[in-house]
């Protein structure tokens, strides 16, 4: 069985399933399932817990041989692997579906590994831990869908506040879950129940957003010009290295201007889509984007590309990170393009 992340308190509510597989990039929400499954599990009689990482050179016969029987007098245990790359090995493959087909009396299985790709999904392993029990993939939640994160959050504390407030809290803890639970259970601490106002939040919050240039190319795409120019400082401030956004904020216009030429050709975009590699989940972002820009915008900032590599490498006096951001800005519709690509 497949679960997403707020479908798990229901599924233990009516059962507990003697295989779980946990998934997910984001520790505090990985460790948040973990521990509501062993309280699961502990109602029911699981007194004993055994922890195992797998890592180059463990012994998955060994492993699996220990629980092959147990005493007459054994107490129930959950038994907990952790795969920190995802990838069990063939050896380890062929253990866990081992496992699943025949999985030892009294003792249940919770597997950890970080966000499963559709080709681990697909593995064998992965799907005879699906079948003999639960796959839960955890994901943090989409900007969009985080201020009601944030919102859900605070109520268990007692607290609430406006949009306007969640929004902005929002903003100053975007892409770091631990740090905005972390912030959430210190205003716990520090008020008492009632309504968080937007003065309050400001004293009371540090600015713990972290952001990766995924992040600077989705804002892009979806002209959220804000969004655009917060990140882009950010990624300035923590050090990332500018041809490195540069490339990806490039590659986007790249494919922007690949779509608009095919187009002045007669050819249909699904196929230039196709063509080009865009994922499906991507594609009505992209069309949007297109359409922002428009042709003759997207020819002019191919020739603003070539000038801010140089000037990324410092062959130009002009300030890249700005440049860049006013490059952005204009094909959003946003702003002025910097002078050296005027659009």
């Amino acid at each position: 069985m497949k679960l997403r992340g707020e479908q798990l308190e229901g599924a233990l509510n009516k059962a507990l399933a003697p295989i779980w597989l946990i998934a997910g990039d984001e520790p505090l929400l990985v460790d948040e399932a973990v521990a509501r499954i062993r309280q699961a599990a502990r109602a029911r009689g699981f007194d004993e817990r055994q922890s195992f990482q797998a890592e180059t050179g463990f012994d998955w016969r060994g492993w699996l041989a220990g629980f092959d029987s147990l005493s007459l007098f054994a107490s129930r245990r959950v038994v907990e692997l952790r795969l920190p790359t995802g990838k069990p090995g063939v050896e380890g493959g062929k253990t866990l579906e081992a496992w699943a087909s025949h999985p030892p009396d009294d003792t249940l299985l919770l597997v950890t590994t970080p966000r499963l790709d559709k080709a681990s999904q697909s593995s064998k392993w992965a799907t005879a831990l699906e079948k003999g029990g639960t796959f839960l993939q955890t994901a943090p939640p989409a900007m969009d869908k985080l201020p009601d994160w944030i919102g859900e959050r605070l109520s268990r504390h007692g607290l609430k506040a406006d949009r306007d407030t969640l929004v902005w809290l929002a903003t100053r803890v975007e892409g770091n879950l631990l740090a905005a639970h972390q912030e959430i259970e210190k205003l716990a601490l520090l008020l008492p129940p009632g309504t968080l106002d937007m003065a309050t939040a400001r004293s009371a919050v540090v600015d713990v957003a972290r952001y990766d240039v995924g992040d600077l190319s989705e804002a892009f795409l979806k002209a959220d010009a804000a969004r655009f120019c917060r990140i882009l400082d950010g990624l300035k401030a923590e050090g990332e290295g500018l041809p490195l956004v540069l490339a990806v904020v490039g590659n986007e216009i790249r494919t922007l201007y690949r779509l608009a030429a095919g187009l002045s050709r007669g050819q249909r975009l699904a196929n230039l889509m196709q063509e080009l590699r865009v994922w499906d989940s991507r594609q009505s972002l992209v069309e949007r984007a297109l359409k922002r820009a428009g042709p003759e915008r997207l020819a002019r900032a191919m020739g603003g590309l070539s000038r801010l590599d140089r000037a990324a490498k410092g062959l130009l006096k002009e300030d890249a990170w700005d440049e860049l951001k006013q490059l952005g800005l204009a094909l959003m519709g946003k702003g002025k393009a910097p002078a050296f690509a005027v659009i």
